[in-house]
């Protein structure tokens, strides 16, 4: 048994800060979830809550008895696989905000779009939970080292699905600035000739996803660092690095969609939804695939433009 698997003792104040930080959030999520029906928060932001809860509860454990391995283990565990549920809710909101504000601006349709990256979160959590499962399942070093790169191979699986995820929203909002929809084969795409305005509240819940996604971003850079060493590492080894880019980072990510909340704010209303297309002509903003265009009142449609 290792006496110090740690390599500090977990500050009591700071386990107790980041226990009622989460809690408040995830309560907070529940009942917003409730609130506004976007079910999709409980089995993503609430559960992610859920989790740290755990994580930290294990941290808090250590406090009180530092040897204990399954306090240790739950909460590096808990601590790595609790942010792949919060990842999930940024998939799910820009779908929202490509089909709000058009989709003929993004290489994949809102669709399949979270179906990809919904997938991917999942085999990321499978991999993570997997390597934590032999992490704990033993005592035996050699395994513990095992579990720890499955663990770290999660962690980096993660995170290049940010990463692609990310580059695929920057050139949506990039070409959404600039009025340039993805080019099909043919070069002939759907277009409105009244682009949908960005509001007030759209433009909150899009800086509301960069900062979270920013945060997820920063912590599994670090998360992917610290397990590079495995258990005995360096930077675990160092307790205001994990409060800071672990701790903290998921905290700003979970207030972030309390504050911007899109049951609140990504209301596709009637107007909204007379200026927003589901399809192409081409299968622009459909990832190719032959699509529609909505129905949609005469005045609001003057034509089909070939790009």
């Amino acid at each position: 048994m290792d006496l110090d698997p740690f390599g500090y003792k977990p500050t009591l104040s700071i386990c107790l800060l980041f226990l009622c930080l989460f809690g408040i959030s995830s309560l907070i999520h529940f009942s917003q979830a409730l609130c506004y029906r976007k079910w999709f928060f409980l089995y993503t932001a609430v559960l992610a809550g859920l989790v740290e809860i755990l994580g930290w509860s294990g941290r808090l454990w250590s406090n009180q008895n530092l040897p204990n391995s399954t306090a240790f283990t739950m909460q590096i565990t808990c601590t790595i696989m609790g942010p792949t549920a919060l990842l999930a809710a940024n998939f799910i909101i820009l779908a929202g905000i490509i089909r709000k504000i058009g989709d003929c601006y993004c290489r994949l349709s809102p669709r399949l779009y979270s179906i990809i990256f919904l997938s991917c979160d999942f085999i990321a959590l499978a991999v993570q939970g997997g390597g934590g499962g032999i992490a704990s399942a033993t005592s035996y070093s050699a395994l513990n080292k095992q579990g720890a790169h499955i663990m770290l191979a999660g962690i980096v699986f993660q995170l290049v699905v940010i990463i692609c995820y990310m580059v695929l929203a920057i050139e949506f909002f990039w070409r959404y600035s600039r009025g340039t929809p993805v080019l099909s084969g043919s070069g002939v795409v759907s277009k409105l000739s009244t682009k949908v305005a960005v509001d007030e509240q759209d433009r909150l819940m899009i800086y509301a996803l960069i900062l979270n996604t920013t945060c997820l971003f920063i912590r599994a850079i670090y998360r992917t660092i610290e397990l590079t060493d495995g258990f005995h590492g360096k930077i675990i080894r160092t307790q205001w690095l994990f409060n800071v880019f672990d701790g903290a980072m998921i905290v700003l990510a979970m207030y972030a969609f309390n504050v911007a909340h899109p049951g609140r704010l990504l209301v596709e209303d009637k107007e909204t939804a007379m200026y927003t297309s589901t399809g192409s002509v081409s299968g622009v903003g459909n990832g190719g695939s032959a699509g529609t265009l909505q129905q949609l009142p005469g005045e609001k449609i003057q034509d089909l433009q070939t790009v």
